[in-house]
């Protein structure tokens, strides 16, 4: 008899088959059991303490993924399609983790009637081909000719990814807000140039929109009262020096044999920092930032001379003062010419709640903007940050990609009914797969009545039926329970949102379903520390 062959180390954990394929669907519904209930307009929230006993409240698909600490293997393709979704769109995250979900849960049947996966992966993508297509055939192109009817469909588009979040009564005074903030930036419409700065305190409408660069007064030293606080095209300089006396390093030691010589080093340190301040002065700038910190001398200094200053600049926001303002961070003084200061129409210091807020207004190099977050409680405002993440993304993919398409669970619908009739053309194990993924996809509608305490079969058949009768854009009606005609009602998404949610669902249906076999090798063994001295005498290790 032969013996038998040792392949893997011993403990390796190995399953395969069958059981395998129907553990790692299970693991991935548990995930999306986690995430169902906070789609929609009424969906709740999350309320996940993380083990330092930071506590996070959101419904963000895509923040509960990253916070859940999933260990599972297959169930970590779940979170990475969250992430991409977040990173390309910006919305749709719970969606998409919804979708891949259900398209597994559909074929878990087939798999234990026996379908290879490799069949039921074809179809699926057989499937996605044919629905992207229609969406592309089906979804609205928006007339860039002309700029008010442009502007309100971004609004609607914002508006539509505001109401799922907490800040949903709010939507109409931050989906302009967003839309003014992205219509403010460059043809590139680079993120970066959105700052976002959070206030404790005053209630969330005192939030404002600021069309240029603003950041929390930093901190200053005495003296820095008397500093103007308001200048009409100031220059401004940027710089990376520390612009006050230093302390001696430790053990630094200097050898005088008398008073004179330790004089002449202490006027020597003086004459160093003067001739750095007077310099400055001489530029002709009247804003002086510094990323390192200018101490009490230099800020006396600047207020004697009706100069503002401000050390300890975070580098985020003296990068963004430097692209909008122009000029370039200098980290030396011996040549500041015009060509490296940069200049704004208005720098003024604002006390916005508690807090003070240096704020340079028409910045001429590049189009900026600041939105301030007002609110009471610090996680209310942590997410209100995150949904406004979430519309500025999607109002920057409406600016890109020019054709919308209705939500509230119509495209979906129309979809569905798309791949039945397609199903009902073609024989063979095809036809119940592809008949499969259209049930999966009334998941979006049929989540979002159960999350709003809806009849979610008597409002599905409805909706059926509206959509054998042709009614194209018929979808849930949050506010009715009922239906409506959702473009009309004007919950609009960009059709990328949709294409991008579909496709990257998909194809983590079909990476699941390709995986037969998992085979976790053991943790190494970490080697004991020795008890005694070591062999050659020396001590035992710290």
């Amino acid at each position: 008899m032969n013996a038998p062959i040792i392949l893997l180390k011993e403990g390796t954990d190995t399953s395969q088959g069958k059981p395998q394929l129907i553990s790692n669907i299970s693991a991935c519904q548990a995930v999306v059991g986690a995430v169902a209930t906070t789609l929609g307009p009424r969906g709740m929230d999350k309320l996940i303490v993380d083990s330092s006993g930071k506590a996070t409240i959101s419904n963000d698909g895509a923040t509960i993924m990253r916070l859940l600490d999933i260990v599972h293997p297959a169930a970590r393709t779940l979170v990475d399609i969250a992430r991409s979704q977040d990173a390309e769109v910006g919305d749709g995250t719970t969606s998409v983790v919804l979708l891949a979900g259900e398209f597994l849960k559909e074929c878990k049947s087939f798999i234990d009637e026996g379908v290879h996966p490799q069949v039921i992966v074809r179809a699926y993508r057989k499937a996605t081909n044919l629905i992207v297509q229609k969406i592309k055939e089906i979804a609205i192109k928006v007339e860039k000719a002309d700029p008010k009817e442009q502007r309100e469909l971004f609004v609607k588009c914002a508006a539509t990814a505001l109401s799922s979040k907490l800040v949903a009564r709010q939507k109409e005074f931050f989906s302009n807000m967003v839309v003014e903030a992205v219509m403010s930036l460059d043809d590139l419409l680079p993120l970066n140039m959105i700052g976002m700065k959070k206030i404790q305190g005053g209630a969330i409408l005192d939030s404002q929109l600021v069309l240029g660069v603003a950041f929390k007064k930093t901190f200053s030293y005495a003296g820095f009262e008397m500093q103007p606080k308001k200048y009409h095209n100031p220059k401004i300089a940027l710089l990376n020096i520390e612009l006050e006396l230093k302390a001696e390093k430790d053990n630094a030691e200097i050898r005088v044999d008398n008073v004179k010589e330790y004089q002449a080093v202490v006027d020597a340190e003086w004459t160093i920092l003067y001739n750095k301040l007077e310099k400055i002065h001489l530029s002709g700038a009247k804003v002086v930032l510094s990323k390192l910190p200018i101490g009490d001398v230099a800020t006396q200094f600047f207020a004697d001379r009706d100069m503002f200053c401000a050390g300890r600049v975070q580098d985020e926001d003296l990068k963004r003062t430097m692209y909008a303002c122009g000029g370039s961070i200098q980290t030396t003084v011996t040549n500041i010419t015009d060509d490296v200061l940069g200049t704004c129409e208005l720098f003024e210091e604002q006390q916005i709640g508690g807090e003070r807020y240096n704020m340079f207004m028409g910045c001429p190099k590049a189009k900026t903007c600041t939105i301030i977050m007002r609110g009471g409680a610090e996680q209310f405002i942590e997410e209100t940050e995150r949904s406004l993440h979430d519309a500025i993304m999607i109002v920057r993919r409406a600016i890109k990609n020019d054709s919308v398409v209705a939500g509230g669970g119509a495209i979906e619908m129309e979809l569905s009914k798309y791949l039945r009739d397609y199903s009902r053309t073609i024989a063979g194990k095809e036809q119940l797969l592809i008949g499969a993924m259209a049930k999966a996809l009334e998941i979006i509608p049929r989540q979002l009545c159960d999350n709003a305490g809806f009849d979610a079969t008597n409002i599905l058949n409805k909706l059926r039926q509206k959509h054998a009768q042709g009614g194209m854009w018929y979808g849930v009606d949050i506010n009715n329970e009922d239906i409506t005609d959702n473009l009309i009602a004007c919950v609009w998404e960009p059709s990328v949102v949709k294409i991008n949610a579909l496709t990257a669902a998909s194809e983590a249906a079909c990476l699941i379903l390709s995986v037969d076999e998992t085979i976790k090798n053991p943790q190494a063994e970490r080697p004991k520390e020795p008890d005694g001295p070591l062999p050659d005498g020396r001590d035992t290790p710290l």
